[in-house]
């Protein structure tokens, strides 16, 4: 899958999941160039129109079965289940326009979502989407934090997780387990790009989320200078998912450092005012069984 990091290598059979990258799509303006998805208002945030065209190229882009469920993230713990498709809000029909964009238009209006509609202001409050239901394509905007996918190992169930570290600290990806049917000793994980150890510089506050209660989480973060730390948040969420009761050796990712590489993702820690990648995540039918 070109265009993005594809993370399905590391999951069940049938099971696509992808983060996308900053640039190669979209049509945002600086400091949002290019592929911004993120859902943010006000005078911080991206026009919503050019959000609104985005997102409706990457439906059609990366030929995703159904519309995703995107949310309102607000780094708390707060899962949903989702079994259905989601359908963004009505509005107003657009003009298709040329290119890739105009390809986005055909595949919404077959499935009877307007381009124009993408960004709906009804998206739920949470920080993660658990699903059983083939088709039904979960979503998580990123730019530093976390974004964990999550899937049986028969590839049954699907969650999706954004964890940056008040979320981390506070059992988001306890969360996304537990509303999980899947035992977490039968779960795979893919942990996507986020700020990466090398980089990501903490203070006390961060710190102590983590060591308070945890006295053994004090070997993911490194000294730098008085009361500041790099920490490791990949580490930091393979030692709960652990915790938790899954297998070290089932969890996968967490190598991309979104800080580092600024030609290809967005980094709110870098540049403050930014975009935001998307990891997306679905199950496939399974298999038809053969006859003998």
């Amino acid at each position: 899958m070109s265009g993005c990091v594809d993370a399905s290598p590391a999951l069940p059979a049938n099971v696509r999941a992808f983060t996308t990258l900053r640039h190669g799509a979209g049509h945002s303006l600086p400091p949002f160039d290019r592929f911004n998805l993120g859902n943010f208002r006000g005078p911080q945030g991206d026009d919503p129109a050019v959000v609104s065209r985005n997102r409706a190229e990457l439906v059609a882009r990366f030929a995703l079965p159904s519309w995703p469920h995107w949310l309102r993230q607000v780094h708390g713990t707060r899962v949903l289940r989702v079994e259905s498709p989601a359908v963004a809000a009505a509005g107003p029909a657009d003009q298709p326009p040329p290119g890739a964009e105009a390809a986005a238009a055909a595949v919404m209006r077959a499935r009877a979502v307007e381009p124009s509609a993408a960004m709906d202001p009804d998206e739920p409050e949470a920080d993660a989407t658990v699903t059983s239901t083939p088709g039904v394509v979960l979503a998580i905007l990123t730019a530093d934090c976390l974004p964990v996918v999550l899937a049986a190992r028969d590839g049954t169930e699907l969650a999706a997780a954004h964890a940056g570290w008040p979320g981390l600290s506070r059992g988001m990806l306890e969360a996304a387990l537990a509303a999980m049917r899947t035992a977490p000793s039968n779960v795979v994980a893919w942990i996507g790009p986020c700020a990466g150890p090398a980089r990501y510089e903490v203070g006390r506050d961060v710190y102590a989320a983590f060591v308070v209660d945890d006295a053994g989480a004090a070997a993911a973060f490194v000294p730098t200078r008085a009361g500041h730390w790099l920490a490791d948040l990949p580490a930091l969420a393979r030692r709960r998912l652990v915790a938790a009761g899954m297998h070290a050796a089932d969890i996968h990712g967490g190598e991309l450092c979104t800080l580092a590489e600024p030609e290809r993702f967005f980094s709110h820690r870098r540049d403050g005012r930014s975009g935001r990648i998307a990891t997306l995540a679905w199950l496939e039918p399974p298999p038809a069984p053969v006859e003998a």
